[in-house]
């Protein structure tokens, strides 16, 4: 017998790099969360069964991982979101992937950033392939056969596509491929990703397969690597026989003339290597014939071969005890079922369970017990069903109850039946948990979100429960919501644009113009959280889960109350909100403003109306004119000023424009004949400044900036020519 390696096998430097890294980190012994997988490391139970040997935990999603744990990162990679919510968790990371699978990641990151699309050719349930296709947000085109390729040409053919492989798919589907766009005039940028290990490895295979009888790959099943090289063996030897180790070899029709060839999967450590051809190497020079004696032979090696821990056995029941049944298993030991690893119920006994001739089936969970026994348990067995049920219960999406009895780092124990899961802190409740033990002792609904029969293990969700019954809450919310209701609502939280608000289990947006009739700066000026209000429904948007709310809605309109409140004559305080050129206007109540006019400020002439007002100045002002249609109300400052002061500013205003030359004395004399003149015509021609004002208030309610401006130039030119016939007076005294 001749074994022959091919020239390529085992591992490559992408999973020989993984290993390093993760077991590296599972020696680390100071750590202060757990130390997690997300996903396999590698293709390969063995070495993932080894790193769980020290201590590293099995996860499917970084859902199960908490702040300050360790997720190590397979090496097919992980899509951009898994880093930022890993980072936004507070979860370190040991990034193992491929330093090969990076630069693809790298590739098609930098295509979706140039809007150029991607097409990825690759099994697209494979984990790389996923990872790679979160790089550019879940665009490419993916390709995993001749016909699909064909199927794609429609969607690509008026692009220029940049084309990605997966590294471990045979170079004869990328060929295949190409030849489609080729055919069909496709314009396209290939980047071939497919690892020089890889081809290697399948030349090599493809090679040796055509040189020998029987062609040997040894793999993981569930690595694609390792599955593709069975296809190429199969397709260039008459023999080809896949085996992930030396337990599952059939030498079954092996002979020592047999020339024979084996490659090993990427994912597959050297140990088990040695293994499978210390195996055949030892077993195949044997004479493999059957014999008349090789069945007897076989009852014999039966009789002496005795169950291993973990075995299910049937046997007969030899004898009942108070404390034990003992149970003839066809083998040179007894097997020993204590009461303790027997389901009874409260005064049952075992001699009410068991009589002796019963065929029974229990659980091997000792091979000695030191006297010569083999350790049975009913229980186990029992536990074996119960994790049957949680697996179709799982596969079903069924509610099972628990009780959660104790917790344990990272979350709680959950009882069920005779068996016991995990309840991962993330999945107690829809809430952050920071202590467990507030559910402890609580029987609670869950679902089954993992099971390992195997490792007897099993993990609960509670979380899943509750978004469930939150989300038919939410969904019945929904149904009951009409735009134009008027709903109770609390106040959840504040944002610069507004407050979010519940209305019975969902979020409404209550934006800030929709507050007050008035203008606010935040919302927390008329709100505060948790305040109980009644709002209005503008709009629904149940697709984007949207709802616009309204607050000013349920409450009067300003301006449908103005002519029941307020009436021409009404002296009022009010706010000055905004300053223009031509006036300002003052805020009397939320929703409310009116215009004072610059001529209705001051008894002066005002120039610039921010020389004698500033926003949020409290000021007094008399209602001049109501226009309800026009929404407009005039304001004048001028008019609530006490009499006194308009005739200090007219004796300041005459002395003011007395001429220069004149003496002192003279002027001072002048200036006080003009003020006393004046007050006199201010009280004659009262009426005629009452309908003055009321003309001026009709230019204001224009509130034109433009007719304004002109209305202030008139004034202007009106007071320049009154100067001009004061000139002339008092030359007419000089003279």
């Amino acid at each position: 017998m001749e074994i022959i390696r091919a020239e390529h096998s085992g591992f490559c430097f992408g999973v020989n790099r993984a290993i390093e890294l993760a077991f590296s980190e599972a020696d680390k012994k100071e750590r202060t969360g757990r130390l997690l997988t997300c996903g396999h490391l590698i293709h390969n139970k063995d070495v993932v069964k080894r790193l769980e040997d020290k201590g590293a935990v099995y996860i499917e999603s970084l859902e199960e991982a908490e702040p300050g744990d360790t997720v190590i990162i397979r090496s097919h990679g992980e899509p951009r979101e898994f880093y930022e919510e890993a980072e936004s968790k507070g979860v370190g990371l040991v990034d193992t992937t491929c330093v090969f699978v990076k630069k693809i990641h790298e590739i098609v990151s930098k295509a979706h950033e140039d809007a150029v699309p991607v097409v990825l050719i690759g099994d697209k349930n494979h984990q790389e392939v996923k990872a790679t296709n979160g790089w550019c947000d879940y665009s490419a085109i993916v390709i995993g056969s001749k016909e699909e390729a064909q199927s794609a040409i429609t969607d690509i053919c008026d692009s220029k596509p940049i084309i990605v492989c997966q590294t471990t798919i045979k170079q004869e589907l990328l060929d295949e491929v190409l030849s489609v766009f080729d055919e069909a005039g496709v314009e396209y940028d290939i980047r071939n990703t497919i690892c020089n290990a890889t081809r290697d490895r399948q030349e090599s295979c493809a090679r040796l397969a055509r040189e020998v009888e029987i062609m040997l790959v040894i793999g993981d099943k569930e690595s694609s690597n390792s599955r593709k090289l069975f296809e190429i063996a199969e397709k260039n030897c008459k023999k080809a026989i896949f085996v992930e180790n030396a337990e599952n070899l059939d030498l079954q029709g092996f002979t020592k003339k047999d020339k024979i060839g084996f490659v090993a999967g990427a994912s597959t450590p050297e140990w088990i290597i040695k293994e499978v051809i210390s195996r055949m190497s030892e077993n195949v020079t044997k004479e493999m014939e059957q014999n008349p004696m090789m069945d007897f032979m076989d009852d014999i090696e039966k009789s002496l071969r005795l169950p291993k821990p973990g075995d299910v056995v049937d046997g007969k029941v030899d004898q009942v005890m108070a404390d034990a049944v003992i149970v003839n298993m066809g083998c040179k030991k007894d097997g020993i079922l204590r009461s303790d690893e027997v389901v009874l119920e409260e005064g049952q006994t075992l001699a009410d369970l068991f009589k002796v001739g019963d065929e029974i089936q229990a659980k091997v969970i000792k091979s000695d017990d030191g006297e010569g026994g083999i350790m049975l348990s009913k229980k186990r067995l029992v536990a074996v069903e119960n994790y049957t049920e949680l697996e179709e219960a799982m596969a079903n999406e069924e509610i099972i109850n628990v009780k959660l009895v104790r917790a344990v780092n990272g979350g709680v124990i959950a009882a069920y039946k005779e068996i016991t899961g995990f309840v991962p802190m993330s999945q107690l409740s829809d809430r952050f948990v920071e202590n467990a033990d507030e559910f402890l002792g609580q029987d609670v609904d869950v679902k089954v979100i993992r099971v390992d029969t195997k490792r007897n293990r099993a993990v609960f969700s509670r979380k899943a429960i509750m978004v469930e019954e939150k989300r038919k809450a939410v969904a019945e919310i929904w149904n009951n919501l009409s735009v134009g209701d008027v709903v109770e609502g609390k106040v959840m939280r504040f944002t610069d644009y507004g407050a979010f608000v519940d209305i019975g289990g969902v979020d409404g947006l209550l934006h800030i113009s929709e507050i007050s009739w008035g203008k606010l700066k935040h919302p927390e000026e008329v709100l505060k959280i948790g305040d109980i209000i009644n709002v209005k429904i503008l709009s629904l948007n149940e697709e984007k889960g949207k709802i616009s709310l309204g607050l000013k809605q349920t409450q009067p309109e300003p301006w449908s109350l103005v002519g029941d409140k307020y009436k021409v004559g009404d002296v009022l305080e009010g706010k000055v909100v905004q300053i223009k050129e031509y006036g300002a206007f003052v805020e009397l109540e939320a929703g409310l403003d009116g215009l004072v006019h610059i001529s209705e400020i001051a008894n002066k002439r005002v120039e610039n109306v921010f020389d004698e007002l500033k926003i949020g100045e409290d000021v007094s002002v008399r209602i001049m004119e109501i226009d309800p249609d026009k929404r407009r109300i005039s304001l004048s400052i001028k008019a609530t000023l006490p009499e006194e002061e308009q005739t200090e500013d007219v004796a300041d205003e005459a002395a003011e424009e007395a001429p220069v030359e004149a003496p002192a004395e003279e002027v001072v004399e002048e200036a006080a004949a003009v003020a006393e003149e004046a007050a006199e015509e201010a009280v004659a021609e009262e009426p005629a400044a009452e309908e003055a004002k009321e003309s001026d208030d009709d230019d204001d309610d224009d509130d034109d900036d433009h007719d304004e401006d002109d209305d202030h130039d008139d004034d202007k030119d009106d007071d320049d020519d009154d100067d001009d016939d004061d000139d002339e007076e008092s030359e007419e005294k000089d003279d």
